[in-house]
């Protein structure tokens, strides 16, 4: 078996823009929106920036397929089944996440639908804001879901490649472990605890960090994988 050392360190820078992206509108382009007093008001006054929020976060799923159409024929000879699952997640997820970005769009155009109509009008619009929301946000923790479920197989298949130190993927998976049990707390009525999703954006930025500095330990075995 042979090792090619150090190759495709632009990987790291990926999965750095990407790790940015993912922060900058998360907790920022898209933070106006849901404060007070609410996107019924709000969405209409940053809809300039929320659409630049839903460009950013395009960018960011085209960055995840961009890491996953790379590391595909890397992989695949020797780990054909996790490569194929990660690729599939890295499609499924950045399809959930243009309809996330949709529903993103959706409650601007419903926020300025209410700011031009008039006062008799603007109750029914309160009444059903609630239903309008809920349309983003669970597309959203489910595509949080998803984004999570990737990266695990992402960790996984890294691990199982030897293309970073185990012990590095060994840390990616329980950060990602952390993060799926968060984003999950939703679905049973529970509110998300940041601190278990603030493991994931560390390991994510070492193995950018990594990536970037050291690149990926390739190795080519006489036999291919059946997994």
């Amino acid at each position: 078996m042979d090792s090619r050392q150090g190759r495709y360190r632009w990987i790291g820078g990926l999965i750095l823009a990407q790790l940015i992206c993912g922060i900058l509108v998360n907790f920022f382009l898209t933070a106006p929106l849901f404060g007070t007093p609410g996107f019924l008001v709000n969405g209409a006054q940053h809809s300039q920036q929320i659409g630049f929020a839903v460009l950013v976060g395009l960018v960011t799923g085209m960055l995840t397929l961009a890491v996953a159409i790379t590391l595909y024929p890397l992989a695949k000879p020797q780990w054909p089944t996790l490569t194929r699952w990660f690729v599939m997640l890295s499609v499924i997820s950045f399809t959930v996440s243009v309809m996330e970005n949709i529903s993103l769009m959706s409650l601007v155009s419903y926020s300025e639908a209410y700011t031009t109509a008039s006062p008799e009008q603007q109750p029914l619009y309160e009444l059903f804001k609630t239903v309008v929301a809920s349309t983003r946000n669970w597309t959203h923790y489910i595509g949080l879901m998803l984004s999570g479920t990737m990266l695990f197989f992402l960790y996984l298949l890294l691990f199982r490649s030897r293309m970073i130190p185990r012990l590095l993927a060994v840390f990616g998976m329980l950060a990602v472990s952390a993060q799926l049990v968060a984003v999950a707390m939703p679905l049973f009525g529970l509110a998300i605890v940041f601190a278990l999703i603030a493991p994931l954006a560390l390991s994510q930025l070492m193995l950018a960090l990594w990536v970037l500095v050291k690149g990926l330990t390739l190795k080519a075995a006489n036999q291919p994988s059946l997994c």
